[in-house]
């Protein structure tokens, strides 16, 4: 793998990882009635453990450290996962490029909400289709991203 593909996964990670957490911080309180900082703090109790989650009576709400913590884990993963993708991806086409994003990032969910629930068990909480969605525009971001990056994106008539 050359520099280049580390630079395009690398890239495509951070795209894909904002659009993520956007996608979580919007529609966990629009849809599930949540607060914005639940999910980041979900992911920071990761590292800093299960003191910071959101539990009644104690809501979510914003915390710089906390915040830095889980957007470090969560980039480094999402980079990671991009590495995955990219990799899987690297001489596919498009169309079947990002089918296979939705599907890797749909893996994704489970293994976090299913697999890591025996380390992380607060991870069960969020089993929704809120998540299940922002992992699949994961997976299609991050693929797209990576393929397209380098690449002008042609509209043609």
């Amino acid at each position: 793998m050359t520099k280049l593909f580390f630079k395009k996964a690398i890239i495509a990670g951070l795209i894909a990882g904002a659009v993520f957490m956007m996608l979580q911080m919007i529609m966990v309180p629009v849809f599930i009635g949540g607060s914005p900082w639940a999910p980041p703090r979900m992911i920071a109790a990761i590292i800093l453990g299960k003191h910071v989650l959101p539990m009644p009576p104690r809501p979510a709400k914003f915390d710089m450290g906390v915040m830095m913590v889980a957007m470090m884990l969560h980039f480094m993963m999402s980079i990671i996962y991009a590495i995955i993708i990219g990799w899987l991806c690297r001489n596919l086409s498009l169309g079947i490029s990002v089918l296979l994003g939705a599907v890797i990032g749909l893996i994704i969910y489970f293994i976090n909400f299913y697999g890591f629930t025996v380390v992380f068990p607060w991870f069960a909480m969020a089993r929704t289709w809120v998540t299940i969605f922002s992992h699949v525009m994961f997976g299609v971001v991050a693929a797209f991203s990576f393929k397209k990056l380098f690449h002008p994106i042609t509209i043609s008539s």
